[in-house]
């Protein structure tokens, strides 16, 4: 049954849609708040930053009414191409159109716009949950109007399209992209013409910008749970368009009976392990790329059985590749997840023999993001195996122990040689060369295998020896 003619009218006691509602009545324009802010109030999923306002009329006229009856006179962004306006107030973003009826091409997902009614701007919303529509007109204040029984699938949980899926995910397959992600999101199942269909239209993602499809990736994978979306995108066979190097992760090879773990589950498990622990996106992007080097790395061998032999190394390189095709940004964030993925074993590897120099040299190599390295291991331990289980979680506490041991003796992180290369150059009589870059390696490596202090006494000890030993005189003082 249809929630349609029910009053919402405490969802609008907020100061904003009182004005809205006044400025419309002067223009004669019939006007309503749709989509996310109806969606959310609904589902109680606390107060929106962003509202959509549609007017059966012009949007860009209804902002400026607006924009003028507000104390602090907010400046109208107008956008003309696409007929909407933006007013940013009180830190909420609202954005007004004019109702319209779209048509699309085959090329494009981009629509041919004309003016229409309400319900022709509810026929052209991507799901029934985003076609609810609150009424400012003052003799209905607070109305919802919902021709498809979008609050239905509210409480069902679902996603749904108004019109047929096929002709909504065909004319704008970004549609796919966010359905998954809102089922994600929301912990909602999408319905079965509706998957068939994302099915059915997967290679049409193809017309989309790297951007657009990053931004909906992005969204999943900050959701609470996003295996969930993972799952989705690989069963309707849109992963094989965006991330074909975690397709290649599917599956378990057997060879004289021994397998491997299938690592795109593993890898899902990974990411929704780290999703308890940290909203950090670019250590969740780690997660979700840090076995991508197991693929072409995979060999069998009869001694040993399956193995991934640099699988870090060459993981860490495709990271870049990954990147660059889907327009991400190539910076300090790509660096990020390049160093994560190279170093996404090293905790492990130490964590069964403890020993201060191959911590130290951990703490050295990471850096800053020691703390985030640790969490993406730590993720990492997927074992179904309770003893095993606990076992790994206890070794990573010692290596978290013996980290902050050796941090507080030694100062590893963000390292700084106690002697420069001025020093050594006056302590030798040197100019620039091969020498001083020698010494300065010899003395780090001292430092980091335990075998002097990181301070400079000890430190300008070991650069006399080791200049001595290099054929080198000290300057006598």
């Amino acid at each position: 049954m249809s929630e349609e003619n029910k009053n919402y009218k405490e969802a609008l006691t907020q100061p904003i849609f009182k004005t809205i509602s006044q400025a419309a009545t002067e223009l004669a324009v019939d006007t309503y708040i749709i989509g996310g802010f109806v969606r959310d109030h609904l589902l109680q999923r606390g107060s929106a930053k962003d509202i959509d306002v549609v007017a059966v009329g012009s949007g860009i006229e209804l902002a400026k009414k607006v924009a003028d009856k507000l104390p602090n006179k907010p400046k109208v962004q107008i956008f003309k191409t696409y007929g909407t306006a933006m007013i940013k107030t009180d830190s909420i973003e609202i954005e007004f159109v004019g109702a319209r009826k779209e048509s699309y091409s085959e090329e494009s997902r981009n629509p041919l716009v004309e003016n229409g009614s309400l319900q022709d701007d509810q026929n052209r919303r991507d799901f029934t949950i985003n076609a609810l529509a609150l009424s400012l007109d003052t003799k209905n204040y607070g109305q919802l109007l919902d021709p498809f029984n979008g609050y239905e699938d509210l409480k069902s949980k679902l996603i749904r399209t108004p019109l047929d899926p096929d002709i909504t995910y065909s004319d704008d397959p970004l549609r796919m992209m966010r359905a998954i992600r809102f089922a994600s999101q929301l912990h909602f199942k999408i319905e079965k013409k509706s998957l068939e269909a994302i099915t059915r239209n997967k290679e049409r993602i193809n017309i989309i910008t790297k951007e657009r499809i990053v931004d909906e990736l992005n969204k999943i994978l900050l959701s609470e749970k996003p295996s969930i979306g993972f799952k989705l995108l690989e069963k309707t066979g849109l992963l094989h368009y965006i991330l074909p190097e975690l397709i290649a992760l599917k599956g378990i090879d057997e060879v004289e009976g021994q397998r491997h773990k299938d690592n795109f589950f593993h890898t899902l498990e990974v990411v929704d392990n780290i999703a308890e622990n940290t909203d950090d996106l670019w250590l969740r992007w780690a997660a979700l790329l840090h076995d991508i080097g197991k693929a072409p790395t995979k060999r069998f061998s009869k001694k040993v059985g399956w193995t991934f032999h640099g699988h870090e190394f060459v993981g860490s390189k495709m990271v870049y590749k990954l990147f660059k095709r889907l327009k991400m940004p190539l910076n300090d964030k790509m660096k990020f997840v390049q160093k994560m993925v190279l170093m996404s074993s090293r905790p492990i590897v130490i964590a069964s023999e403890v020993t201060d120099s191959a911590v130290r040299r951990l703490v050295f190599d990471a850096g800053d993001h020691i703390e985030e390295l640790m969490t993406l291991c730590e993720a990492d331990i997927t074992t179904k195996n309770p003893t095993r289980y606990k076992k790994y979680h206890n070794n990573f506490k010692l290596v978290r122990q013996k980290m902050i041991e050796v941090e507080e003796r030694d100062r590893i992180r963000n390292f700084q040689p106690p002697v420069s290369g001025e020093e050594i150059m006056e302590s030798f009589n040197l100019k620039p060369s091969k020498e001083i870059g020698i010494i300065k390696e010899a003395i780090k490596e001292a430092i980091l295998e335990g075998e002097i202090l990181n301070e400079h006494q000890a430190a300008f000890n070991f650069m006399i020896k080791k200049g001595q030993e290099l054929g080198l005189k000290p300057v006598k003082k």
